[in-house]
């Protein structure tokens, strides 16, 4: 059962993938759910997935979904994107910044000068575009006197993952939530950075169904991509929550701490004895 009146939420990059499983858990308790991509239309990208249809499969789950074309390397769209949440709801309560590029060659088996150089693209739409979002959220949460902004991420922050293109945008946004929630904590607001798992998505899917020897272990340890949402919606409830403003949370221990399973019962396993667990920053303050 949702909080009421239903909450306001906007997740970004939720065409598909772990916004689109953040997504549908909110249409689920019945809230009012934002959801911002640019694939219109089947075949925009290479794996399946549309705005439009995230939006109607929250609609179907029980909440409201709107979808919003939006390309986040453009401010002016991003803009565009909060005056639309304001005019039509006047507020919002949370914010899930999930948006971000993977360029093909991120997984790919070697040193990053012999990849792409685009993969830099992930500090853009990945970390700006997490930065930009939370300013524009912030500006109607401190107003409100509450809200939540989280950052999706992953052990990639603290140990080698793919390399140092992504390994930055993932500490980038963690180092990022320590410092937001210093500034809005008088104002109620919490940051927090989520640690997913290996997620079962349509990424994952074609990849094991090319090779499914190779693939088999990471489906049998997969999370559902709306376990991360039934997580933060249970942290949003938590009456601790202000007291976890600004840390990286590791999302399995996070459930496991407040109860929260994944779509099929299941407590998803957190890693941490293999890839290590968030960073400790130090608590001084230089204004």
């Amino acid at each position: 059962m949702n909080l009421s009146p239903p909450r306001v939420v906007l997740v970004t990059g939720a065409s598909r993938g772990a916004g689109k499983g953040i997504a549908l858990a909110f249409g689920a308790l019945g809230d009012i759910v934002y959801v911002t991509g640019r694939s219109q239309r089947e075949g925009d990208a290479p794996l399946p997935g549309t705005v439009f249809a995230t939006a109607e499969a929250i609609t179907r789950r029980g909440g409201i979904g709107i979808a919003v074309v939006c390309d986040h390397s453009d401010d002016a769209q991003v803009e565009k994107l909060f005056q639309k949440i304001i005019s039509e709801q006047g507020r919002l309560d949370i914010l899930v910044n999930n948006a971000t590029t993977l360029h093909d060659d991120l997984v790919r088996p070697g040193p990053f000068w012999e990849k792409s150089a685009d993969l830099v693209d992930i500090l853009d739409v990945g970390l700006r575009s997490s930065y930009l979002a939370s300013w524009h959220a912030a500006k109607i949460m401190a107003t409100q006197q509450r809200g939540l902004i989280v950052n999706t991420s992953s052990p990639g922050a603290a140990c080698y993952m793919h390399g140092p293109a992504y390994g930055a945008q993932k500490a980038g946004n963690d180092k990022m939530v320590w410092d937001m929630a210093h500034d809005l904590r008088p104002f109620n607001v919490a940051c927090l950075s989520i640690w997913m798992g290996v997620l079962n998505t349509e990424r994952l899917q074609l990849a094991a169904a090319a090779n499914p020897e190779q693939y088999a272990p990471f489906l049998q340890m997969a999370e559902s991509p709306e376990f991360t949402g039934r997580v933060i919606d249970a942290l949003y409830r938590d009456p601790k929550l202000m007291e976890k403003s600004g840390r990286a949370l590791i999302g399995a221990e996070a459930g496991f701490e407040l109860g929260v399973t994944d779509i099929d019962g299941r407590q998803p396993h957190s890693h941490r004895e293999m890839l290590g667990g968030p960073i400790a920053f130090n608590p001084a303050v230089v204004q």
